[in-house]
């Protein structure tokens, strides 16, 4: 299969799983009741990433159209974290938890303002120890926002709860954003292992070259 069909492959399933996040929303799938585990949540975090994970590993040519895609691209789509302040926003209103809300809003901001910079500046060979450092920064990001998220209950039951985000609009970031970015970060890892720093010469090897 040629790059090009795994392009419109890839293009066609991120449309399918958008559309399974948004009609399980609306049915209230992710919907738990208190005192029980997010069950529905975990499975739309984790499935998307092993399925990810087993065909990078099986298939060559797979791995092969994913280090075609320009990281540079794919670290400018994370500046849609930016929106992350609307974790800050509903807080502010007592809707979302503080143990939740803060730091997935202020994590989120941060990539997200970041993320141009990074893209312009970083995602460069020489740059590809720092390049990766934030790619992880961002990986960490989700993880807290989705461990306290998870963890909101059980820290204060008898607080704010995280309910918003079992319902439409705020149940496609756990459900389908959360997974995406996180598969974008693990794209452009693997374009910058493939990378080689570049060495820069001492002064003095360019004068012993010339005879000096």
């Amino acid at each position: 299969m040629t790059n090009e069909k795994y392009a419109k492959l890839t293009i066609g399933l991120i449309v399918v799983w958008f559309l399974f996040s948004l009609a399980a929303s609306a049915l209230h799938l992710f919907v738990t009741r208190a005192g029980q585990p997010p069950l529905g949540f975990g499975l739309a975090v984790l499935v998307p990433l092993v399925i990810f994970a087993a065909w990078t590993a099986f298939s060559q040519p797979f791995r092969q159209f994913l280090l075609s895609l320009d990281p540079r691209t794919l670290t400018n789509l994370q500046a849609w974290r930016i929106a992350g302040f609307v974790f800050l926003v509903l807080y502010a209103y007592n809707i979302l938890p503080g143990h939740f809300a803060l730091p997935a809003g202020w994590g989120d901001i941060a990539i997200g303002a970041t993320a141009p910079l990074v893209a312009m500046k970083l995602a460069k060979p020489w740059y590809r120890k720092s390049f990766i450092f934030w790619q992880l920064l961002g990986i960490t990001d989700l993880v807290v926002a989705v461990g306290s998220g998870v963890t909101a209950q059980l820290m204060n039951p008898h607080g704010i709860a995280t309910t918003p985000m079992t319902v439409l609009p705020m149940s496609l970031i756990p459900t389908f954003a959360v997974p995406l970015f996180m598969v974008l970060h693990f794209i452009c890892i693997a374009h910058a292992r493939q990378w080689q720093e570049q060495q820069y010469p001492r002064i003095a090897e360019p004068l012993q070259s010339s005879g000096l």
